[in-house]
């Protein structure tokens, strides 16, 4: 029988939800370009509901339990001593989510001798080492597009809170003031801004799509080239690297893979060639950015706003200078959470589960590591650094 190590979020803190906002979640019937909705043998919850807090153990419980494994759930990730630590020495699943991630370090990898398959309950599977999870035959795998649309509307909606100035407009009715001036100060229209997307897959090209209604002229970079019809309905510019790109560009989104090549991108070189007042979103993982150059960046005026969700480490620590720093959108790493998101995610690791337990194939679509070596997605979106053929 299988030892399944879940690491997730904390519950409210005013407790598991007994009620919520909504009765239920729009029906879809598959993602954009048709790839099928996650199809478990069953499930276990109520979509909608909270999934990934602790309490709400991604609807797994009944199902691993009524087949005889064992289920360990927790949030104690982090740490000397974390639970997480604990209990992976003889885990043969883990569990975790980009949002609260279980770092599988290569030393995590090296104690875990049990461990042949690591699940991200979302999309992004950076906090694996891909190298050592390969040096030590680890099935990795992650529920692809599950929340892809989820992070594209959080793109869009941070997008236009930083060029209306939204955030401080608000926050000014909070605290009872009403300065019209003060908030219109730094808001300007979206229309006619020139907007570039670093990466143009899944997510990128979905924040593409959302923001051609709004009238700006579109760019991207991508080391796959989008089908010359999809640029020609949504008139993108293509540019063969991000340095081609972000000096054209009002408003740079990230959205691509943390891996080698992309990590630290956006340093004080790359930003210094960026328009002065230009507006900088990332999604994908914070370290992609220099997290001092983008503070400098805001503080010289280089940048009018840096806003996005991703953190390094997360959770941040009380004094991670992007809480402090001016004119940013930070929220905690919610994107790709939502209610909505969760249902999906939720019934994608089942069905991985499922798959593995069973013998049988995981869908190719899910597979970033196998066999020692990248698989499926990993082999189109991840590189390693280093050669194990």
């Amino acid at each position: 029988m299988a030892k399944v190590l879940c690491v997730l979020y904390d519950d409210p803190e005013n407790g598991y939800p007994t009620s919520y906002a909504r009765d239920d979640l729009p029906h879809i019937a598959h993602y954009p370009g048709g790839q099928s909705l996650p199809a478990p043998q069953g499930i276990d919850f109520t979509p909608g509901h909270l999934l990934g807090s602790v309490s709400g153990e991604l609807g797994l419980r009944a199902f691993l339990e009524s087949r005889g494994h064992t289920l360990v759930v927790t949030s104690d990730k982090d740490g000397e001593n974390s639970a997480f630590d604990r209990e992976l020495p003889d885990a043969d699943v883990v569990i975790s989510q980009p949002f609260w991630p279980a770092y599988l370090t290569p030393e995590r990898l090296a104690r875990a001798a049990n461990l042949k398959l690591a699940v991200t309950a979302g999309i992004g599977s950076d906090h694996v080492d891909l190298d050592a999870a390969i040096e030590h035959d680890v099935t990795v795998a992650e529920v692809t597009f599950c929340n892809s649309i989820s992070v594209a509307e959080h793109v869009a909606m941070t997008i236009l809170s930083l060029v209306r100035n939204y955030l401080p407009s608000h926050r000014r009715v909070l605290d009872g003031g009403w300065n019209i001036a003060d908030c219109v100060a730094r808001s300007y229209d979206l229309e006619g801004m020139h907007v570039g997307t670093v990466a143009a897959g899944r997510i990128g090209l979905a924040v593409l799509r959302r923001l051609k209604p709004f009238d700006v002229h579109l760019h991207y970079t991508d080391r796959h080239r989008l089908p010359p019809e999809v640029e020609e309905e949504l008139g993108l510019v293509f540019h063969p690297t991000t340095a081609d790109m972000v000096p054209a560009c009002d408003v740079v989104t990230v959205n691509a893979p943390l891996h080698p090549e992309t990590e630290g991108m956006f340093d004080d070189e790359l930003i210094a060639t960026m328009k002065r007042g230009a507006y900088l979103i990332n999604t994908a993982r914070a370290r992609i950015c220099d997290r001092d150059a983008v503070v400098r960046a805001l503080e010289s005026g280089q940048l009018a706003g840096y806003a996005g969700d991703v953190w390094f480490p997360q959770p941040a620590g009380p004094d991670h200078p992007w809480r402090t720093m001016p004119h940013h959108g930070m929220t905690p790493h919610i994107s790709g959470s939502s209610l909505s998101a969760q249902a999906r995610y939720a019934a994608g690791t089942r069905e991985i589960l499922e798959s593995w337990l069973d013998g049988t194939p995981i869908r190719p679509e899910y597979l970033i590591v196998q066999g020692g070596k990248l698989a499926g997605t990993g082999a189109h979106s991840y590189s390693v650094a280093k050669d194990h053929g």
